[in-house]
């Protein structure tokens, strides 16, 4: 149980951190490798470039687990407190339904790249294993809008954090 709690708590920390370091790593040895050893290696930019395409997914789910996403929020200044909660379970559950299709659209893509067997230029791997970024991204995305809304359905209810008490989760 510790393991799975571990993970629902720092899955997209581990993973962003991961893919971060590793892109750095890569553009470094590219700048390096150009700059002072006059020869450019041409894997090192297409996998920085996978790899950010996979950090904006996993960073999505990672803003939803924060609450950090971006929700324009001008129109529930003038609601009461459970009308500010109504509102963004309603939100939440409209971004489930984007993440649907998106999800849906990006696997018939992934299963169309990976039967076709479109591979990368410079390192030859499934275009396929690229593109999955955006289903499971999002897929893990929708996991956390569902927490966000079974938090929010529980919370009801209870009265709003003072702001001394907002500060101090920080």
């Amino acid at each position: 149980m510790g393991l799975l709690k571990k993970l629902d708590d720092h899955l997209e920390e581990y993973l962003l951190i991961g893919l971060l370091s590793t892109a750095v790593v890569l553009i470094a040895t590219q700048v390096f490798m150009r700059y002072v050893m006059s020869s450019s290696l041409s894997w090192t930019e297409e996998m920085a470039r996978f790899l950010f395409i996979w950090l904006v997914y996993i960073g999505i789910s990672y803003g939803i687990k924060m609450k950090r996403h971006i929700k324009i929020d001008a129109a529930l200044i003038l609601l009461p407190e459970k009308g500010k909660k109504i509102v963004w379970i309603i939100a939440d559950l409209l971004f489930i339904v984007f993440c649907y299709f998106v999800i849906k659209q990006g696997m018939m893509l992934v299963i169309d790249l990976y039967n076709y067997g479109q591979t990368s230029p410079a390192l030859g791997i499934p275009m396929a294993y690229v593109y999955l970024a955006a289903p499971l991204g999002l897929s893990l995305a929708v996991i956390r809008l569902i927490q966000s809304i079974i938090q929010s359905i529980r919370d009801f209810n209870k009265s709003e954090p003072q702001d001394d008490e907002i500060e101090a989760s920080f």
